[in-house]
């Protein structure tokens, strides 16, 4: 009999579906112990002022649009009834680490893939890991904006691009270095805009990345400090720029707004078509064996739909 509670790193749940290889699951509210909605709790409340002042207005509109629950972990079918009529997108539960090129086809197939352990009541203000806490509140209140989410759509057919292209290449060694710096690029490339991004508004610069939307502390940090680096987007430094998850970012980058965003993946398409992301700056993050295995194997049939 499987014990309630869905603890990152300690809900049995997820131990047996991911035993039994399943990356899309069903999100077994019943599970969810009074601890875990405890936690969610915590974490809505001390944020939510936060976000008020220093979260994107698309994200705050997003959180209204969504009707999200202060008091209760959300059911990722209420959220879907709501998101899926702006944008045609919808919250997909999953086991867990989810490879890259599913990953990606999943956006491209407007999806987005869904934690659905939430971190433990202890240790609120880091998680290596993502959450249904970064998932829900971080990334989806965004993916309401119907702009929004066509970047990440487009992100997807980037992604789609590059298997098809890598394939074509027929020296293996020299498919896997491409490959391993395409992926590295890409990464990059995500990880300073969706998940780390600032944006210019009329009232300043805003947060839009989930990274920073579901961090109490470094919402705060990367608009208030000075030891911040805060640089206009250029692609050529992005996709060139390592990163690294255990602390608070030095380095963003801002975007002019969603149409610069959207422009700027369609240019990176055009980037790594031309070669530019072929030889780009060694380290992080590291690409994993399954990650290029994904893109190599992307010609298979995934389980997207199902």
């Amino acid at each position: 009999m499987t014990a309630p509670g869905l603890t990152t790193k300690q809900a049995p749940f997820i131990e047996e579906v991911q035993s039994r290889g399943e990356i899309y699951i069903r999100q077994p509210y019943e599970l969810y112990s009074e601890e875990n909605q405890e936690t969610w709790r915590q974490l809505y409340k001390r944020i939510r002022p936060r976000w008020e002042k220093y979260a994107h207005p698309k994200f705050m509109e997003g959180v209204r649009n969504l009707a999200l629950d202060p008091h209760a972990v959300p059911r990722l079918e209420n959220i879907n009834q709501f998101l899926q009529p702006l944008s045609n997108f919808r919250a997909k539960a999953v086991s867990g680490y989810v490879p890259a090129y599913v990953f990606f086809e999943c956006l491209k197939n407007r999806e987005f893939p869904t934690t659905i352990t939430i971190r433990d009541g202890k240790t609120l203000d880091y998680l290596p890991e993502p959450d249904i806490f970064h998932d829900v509140a971080g990334h989806v209140p965004m993916h309401t904006d119907r702009t929004f989410a066509d970047v990440l759509v487009r992100f997807g057919q980037v992604a789609e691009c590059v298997a098809e292209m890598v394939q074509g290449i027929p020296d293996e060694h020299e498919r896997m270095r491409r490959l391993d710096s395409i992926i590295k690029g890409m990464a990059r490339f995500f990880w300073f805009t969706v998940e780390f991004g600032l944006m210019r508004t009329n009232e300043g610069l805003k947060v839009y990345g989930s990274g920073l939307l579901s961090s109490y502390g470094e919402i705060e940090h990367v608009l208030e400090s000075p030891e911040v680096q805060r640089y206009p987007f250029q692609l050529e430094w992005v996709v060139n720029q390592y990163f690294e998850i255990h602390h608070y970012q030095p380095l963003v980058y801002i975007v002019e707004g969603f149409d610069h965003l959207y422009e700027e993946v369609a240019r990176l398409e055009a980037w790594i078509k031309d070669g530019k992301l072929d030889n780009l700056s060694p380290g992080e993050p590291n690409v994993s064996e399954e990650d290029l295995r994904s893109f190599l194997e992307a010609k298979k049939e995934h389980p997207v739909g199902a």
